[in-house]
């Protein structure tokens, strides 16, 4: 994949369907890994959109948009990406670039949308997307453990960014299983979960240890479907109720 065309680069990285802003990114970030090129003018940004079929941006709000954004660094004439913005990409995309890329490849999201999951961190999209590849892929197993791998990580983080974490910690300072921290996330008032992501704690959590350790039970589509829209409803409010998203 080292000859990888920006084309490619935006279908392998599902960014046809992104925002303005990022598509610029994702654009400058290709050239660089690409051409080893580090800035280039707004016009060639804009000359990429349409070689790559899509609208071309109004160039005055383009720029606006990349003065007000923390991802871009422009100087005269020419823009750069930050070190910030170049790393995230690397951390996400950089095997892409590499002949034996393990970059997760999904055509059709299925469980978790991806405006739920794209620009919060690298280990939830990875994860996020794993979701989706193995559901499509028919691994309905592996599905079933990633999605209770997920649930756990954002419910964990939903506990330390409301500072209660103590609560699910025994006395090494380890976390108790899944098991006391859905229990104790049903009660607790702290962290206030709505009335319908308390009914869904127990089932996520089941589904993912039938996977994982009932030795005669394989996961099956029907299971996930039946599961899927309060599944994606829980981790959006935990999105929020670990303060990831805004």
């Amino acid at each position: 994949m080292e000859n990888i065309s920006l084309y490619e680069f935006f279908k392998l990285t599902d960014s046809f369907q992104r925002k303005e802003l990022e598509k610029a990114n994702l654009i400058l970030y290709y050239i660089r890994k690409h051409f080893s090129q580090h800035e280039i003018n707004i016009e060639e940004i804009i000359n990429c959109f349409d070689q790559l079929s899509l609208s071309k941006p109004n160039k005055t709000r383009l720029l606006t948009n990349m003065k007000k954004s923390k991802d871009f660094i422009i100087s005269g004439k020419f823009i750069k990406l930050s070190a910030y913005a170049y790393e995230k990409n690397e951390e996400l995309y950089s095997d892409v670039f590499t002949k034996d890329s393990d970059l997760i490849v999904v055509n059709h999201p299925a469980i978790l949308d991806d405006s739920l999951y794209l620009n919060t961190r690298g280990y939830i999209e990875k994860l996020s997307l794993q979701i989706n590849s193995t559901y499509e892929n028919n691994i309905f197993d592996g599905c079933a453990m990633l999605m209770r791998r997920l649930f756990e990580i954002l419910l964990i983080h939903s506990y330390e960014a409301n500072n209660i974490e103590q609560e699910i910690k025994n006395e090494k300072n380890d976390y108790y299983n899944l098991a006391f921290i859905t229990k104790n996330a049903e009660i607790n008032s702290t962290l206030s979960l709505s009335r319908n992501t308390k009914s869904s704690l127990e089932p996520i959590r089941k589904l993912g240890n039938f996977a994982a350790h009932k030795i005669y039970y394989n996961t099956k589509k029907k299971d996930i479907d039946d599961l899927s829209f309060e599944y994606r409803a829980t981790i959006e409010e935990l999105l929020y109720k670990s303060k990831i998203k805004n």
